[in-house]
């Protein structure tokens, strides 16, 4: 298949002559010479190997291929305009890790919900993925404990991120070992603050289950605090030697950011 190679001043010279169906107007509109006109259309005829507008002294008319590529072209202009100045509702793709959005984030959603028309996409994933999605290009928004700062992408801290030690019943943290530990992953904070390990370990990749889990007496546990509702009674402990975690917001660096993402950055702002 032979390779077209298309310059846009030759295919806008072609819509707007195919509009009037008059050289001379053409010109005034695209405020060229109409004999550059008449040359850029017959170096877009070159490119395609086709003829595409026949014309006489008297007359301008299309050919069958002349046709076909205006209707082509006008569907493309339409396109072109919604994407830049169209207020069609779009969608905002968030990348978020799973504490904050169970919690924290569904407040935000509700908020944005009530006054935007655009539509939330909002996926849970590990902290690697939510900044390899990001910078390429897979998330509009993300939320992690890390403060990103590259030449495509920067963040906004948002909050501080206290962790706390959590059971059922009374214990003394010093002999967290003696209980069995529920973990979201190899990385968790049990691990850091204790040398002795529990004999029993038990991983959950979701803060959700591991609170139940600790409220039914399973083991004990290290989470953010905002996690914890009232309601389910737990008892907590703070921990020294961890450093503050915070979470941030990170997005790409637009020199203006689009108004649709800007939106829900407003209200998380205002929050």
């Amino acid at each position: 298949m032979k390779e077209i190679s298309l310059d846009y001043r030759y295919l806008k010279a072609f819509m707007v002559t195919s509009r009037y169906l008059n050289f001379s107007k053409a010109a005034q509109e695209l405020n060229i010479a109409q004999s550059a006109v008449s040359r850029q259309i017959k170096l877009l005829e070159a490119s395609v190997g086709d003829q595409l507008i026949i014309r006489s002294s008297k007359k301008v008319l299309l050919t069958e291929k002349g046709q076909a590529l205006l209707t082509e072209l006008a569907h493309f202009e339409e396109r072109v305009q919604d994407i830049f100045f169209g207020h069609m509702n779009k969608t905002i793709r968030v990348g978020i890790l799973q504490g904050v959005l169970e919690t924290w984030f569904n407040d935000i959603m509700v908020e944005f919900t009530k006054h935007s028309k655009h539509q939330l996409m909002v996926e849970v994933n590990t902290l690697d993925q939510l900044k390899e999605k990001l910078h390429n290009g897979k998330y509009d928004l993300i939320f992690t404990t890390e403060n990103i700062q590259s030449e495509l992408a920067s963040s906004l801290k948002l909050f501080e991120e206290k962790m706390v030690l959590i059971s059922k019943n009374e214990i003394n943290p010093k002999e967290a070992s003696e209980y069995p530990w529920i973990v979201y992953s190899e990385q968790d904070h049990l691990f850091q603050l204790n040398k002795k390990r529990s004999s029993k370990i038990i991983v959950v990749n979701s803060i959700t289950t591991i609170l139940k889990l600790v409220k039914r007496g399973v083991g004990i546990a290290i989470v953010p605090e905002h996690t914890i509702d009232q309601d389910q009674h737990l008892k907590t402990y703070d921990l020294k030697g961890l450093q503050k975690g915070y979470i941030h917001l990170s997005s790409l660096n637009f020199k203006t950011m689009p108004e649709h993402i800007k939106q829900l950055v407003d209200v998380i702002k205002k929050r």
